[in-house]
């Protein structure tokens, strides 16, 4: 019998969202929101700070610094969580994310930037982690699946929030008050943790870091975050490629390691586990096309920023608002939605490429944003049940705390893979707009529709 079965009785929002267990979702759900949230702010501030302080030709390792960092960290959430206790490593967190905030609120070069933009990344890399690993600890199990969509829908709600208010720092050229915002976000959180969060055993370590795994896994990421910045077709397909060859050494090493970042139940024989993962990573993958969207609008449709910048995060709409929505569901719907979740994303996107040709009109334009909206719902139907899957893969603590916040570690791994695959892709269909348009989402419709097979290998029999 699946792990999705064994859960009969779903809790409500009401139970979630009141009581003592508000509060813990409150934080589980506020560490995500920053992290999602200070990526696209940070991307939307950069033109003003580079205006002030310079340094143009770090402006991608913003990015990269903080992304790299990230996966670090993320990698060790469940020997934190094992060693520290919840409300040690959530302090930890987010005393590291509220330092490099302060660091980037006093910047006066490019450097000292990158460096706080470093220590963010490790903050928010754990506080990522931390949101799905205590999931499992921290809740009954009724609740496990609102609590994950409230959770993953942060990072929708992040892609909305973090432009929009990072645009309005921009817009007063106040760019330092924006790192100090998130400083004092980071401190009122932390006051919420020592309040509410329940009290987890510590013990110590069972095994060694995985510093093996940890090596090749960050190159991977690193070295793809890097492709989809060079200047070169050629070099970044090679890049990507060694990058992909990297994350299959990293698989094989951390198999065979004692000490490994995934559990071992992600290996074994006949284990869902590792379909869940790569069910995840396919959802994840349609991200991807996200940060191109706004181009398009402005490029193909005629639309102002503000409306590019809407149609930008349909996608993101769509998945934060149909989780929501799907988390109730029980038995046999849920392993219909985990099937049809990647097959209606891929179908969306698919949608929208079709759709992209010369001076479109108004109605050409709302199927844009309708297409956007079903992509996204196909990643909101299927996600918080996945996420299920893997917390109820086990019962075994250290095991569990892997499988959890292994999670976090696929959707970093994924959206870097897909970001530097639709560079790519936009730069092949170049100089025409449409035809980058077209071919991206194509491209991307087809990958992610073969990922109906490893979901419903994860959706397993009833």
């Amino acid at each position: 019998m699946s792990n999705l079965t064994m859960i009969k009785n779903q809790g409500s929002w009401r139970e979630l969202l009141t009581g003592t267990t508000a509060p813990v979702a409150a934080v589980l759900a506020g560490g995500v929101l920053i992290e999602a949230a200070n990526v696209y702010l940070t991307t939307s501030l950069l033109p003003t700070i580079v205006d002030q302080i310079g340094g143009m030709e770090f402006y991608a390792w913003t990015m990269t610094s903080f992304l790299v960092a990230s996966v670090i960290m993320a990698m060790l959430v469940g020997r934190l969580l094992t060693t520290q206790g919840a409300v040690r490593s959530y302090l930890l967190a987010l005393g590291l994310f509220a330092a490099g905030s302060l660091i980037g609120a006093a910047s006066v070069a490019m450097p000292m930037l990158l460096a706080g933009r470093a220590i963010q990344g490790l903050g928010g890399g754990l506080l990522a982690g931390l949101g799905y690993a205590l999931i499992q600890r921290t809740l009954p199990d009724r609740l496990w699946s609102r609590a994950a969509a409230l959770v993953s829908a942060m990072w929708g709600v992040g892609n909305i929030v973090g432009p929009v208010v990072g645009g309005l720092f921009a817009q007063f050229g106040a760019w330092r008050a924006a790192f100090l915002a998130l400083a004092v976000i980071s401190v009122a959180l932390a006051g919420l943790v020592v309040r509410s969060m329940p009290r987890t055993e510590r013990a110590p370590a069972g095994e060694r870091v995985p510093v093996g795994s940890l090596v090749l896994l960050t190159s991977a990421v690193a070295a793809v975050s890097i492709a989809s910045i060079l200047p070169s077709l050629a070099g970044t397909v090679i890049v990507v490629l060694a990058a992909a060859g990297l994350t299959v050494s990293f698989l094989v090493w951390d198999r065979r390691s004692s000490s490994g970042v995934l559990p071992k139940l992600a290996f074994a024989p006949g284990s869902p586990l590792k379909w869940v993962y790569l069910a995840v990573a396919v959802l994840a993958f349609g991200i991807g096309t996200e940060a191109f969207l706004p181009l398009f609008g402005q490029d193909i449709g005629g639309l102002d920023p503000l409306v590019a910048g809407l149609l930008g995060a349909a996608l993101s709409f769509g998945w934060s608002l149909t989780q929501m929505i799907s988390a109730g569901a029980r038995g046999g719907r849920v392993r219909f939605l985990i099937t049809a979740g990647p097959l209606l994303l891929a179908a969306g996107l698919l949608a929208y490429g079709l759709l992209q040709g010369e001076q479109p009109g108004l109605l050409v334009i709302a199927a844009w944003f309708v297409t956007l909206f079903a992509a996204g719902a196909g990643i909101g139907l299927a996600f918080p049940h996945l996420t299920v899957a893997a917390l109820s893969s086990t019962t075994e603590e250290v095991q569990g705390a892997k499988a959890a916040a292994a999670i976090n570690t696929v959707l970093i791994i994924a959206n870097a893979f897909s970001a530097a695959l639709a560079g790519v892709l936009v730069n092949l269909g170049a100089p025409s707009v449409i035809r980058s348009a077209q071919l991206l989402m194509i491209v991307f419709a087809v990958i992610i529709a073969l990922g109906a097979i490893p979901a419903r290998r994860a959706a397993g029999r009833r």
